[in-house]
């Protein structure tokens, strides 16, 4: 008598994309990671890569100039005047998912204002000199705390910030703030994503040769992988504010 055994075969799963496209920006650049309020280390390390020297870097800022450190009205007012006076061409400002916090609040104070609180927004406020709101305050304190802060950010400062691109690019390095969906073309990417990340940003390698360069998410030791290059090194909390020199072929980082 003959028996025969019945297998089940499991279905393969599909092989993880490997990155190996080199890096080819069209010019060299430097990308500084998440500022959040930390103007006095911005000054550091803007003068260390003066000292470099390098010819023809552009600065490209990766967003989340506010929160957390204690100086977001001083950084926002260098950044802006700083790109004022290089021109937009030369120093390019990313929109981060904290600076539309900022915004939100502006737009709708009672609303947004929790959330923004809980997330380093009261330290915002308190660089304009001004105190936070209790969350059962009624609606005409937190009206009266967006009009102050709205009048110490100023209108042009302001009009700025809304109009922060989401993200840049030159050659096949994109830069965005928060990452990108892997499995999305890259010039079809959402802002919700590129303000906030994806669940697949970081273990899933792009399949078409674009590198993302990114903050948001603190990295310890900030270094390429999987076509990703990530600037955050949390400054607020460690001290180090971090910045990439792209170039063709080469990354080096520089740190406060």
């Amino acid at each position: 008598m003959r028996f025969w055994t019945r297998t089940t075969k499991r279905s393969a799963r599909p092989a993880r994309p490997e990155f190996d496209a080199p890096l080819r920006p069209e010019e060299a650049f430097y990308a500084v990671g998440d500022i959040h309020g930390c103007d006095v280390l911005l000054g550091k390390l803007l003068a260390r890569l003066e000292e470099l020297s390098h010819p023809t870097a552009k600065l490209v800022l990766v967003g989340d100039y506010v929160d957390r450190g204690e100086q977001s009205a001083e950084a926002l007012r260098r950044i802006h005047r700083m790109q004022t006076e290089a021109g937009p061409e030369l120093m390019i400002c990313l929109l981060g998912n904290h600076d539309r916090m900022l915004l939100d609040f502006l737009d709708d104070p009672q609303g947004t204002g929790p959330r923004w609180f809980r997330h380093g927004g009261l330290q915002t406020l308190a660089s304009y000199g001004i105190p936070g709101v209790a969350l059962t305050a009624p609606e005409a304190l937190w009206t009266a705390a967006r009009d102050r802060l709205r009048e110490g950010v100023g209108e042009a400062l302001e009009t700025w910030l809304r109009g922060l691109p989401l993200s840049w690019s030159s050659g096949n390095v994109f830069v965005c703030h928060a990452g990108a969906d892997p499995d999305r073309p890259i010039g079809m990417q959402v802002e919700r994503t590129l303000l906030w990340g994806h669940d697949t940003f970081e273990s899933t390698p792009r399949s078409d040769g674009i590198w993302v360069v990114h903050g948001h998410t603190i990295t310890e030791r900030a270094r390429p992988q999987d076509g990703r290059i990530p600037v955050d090194t949390g400054a607020y909390a460690t001290g180090r504010l971090t910045a990439a020199l792209l170039e063709t072929g080469k990354v080096q980082f520089f740190s406060t």
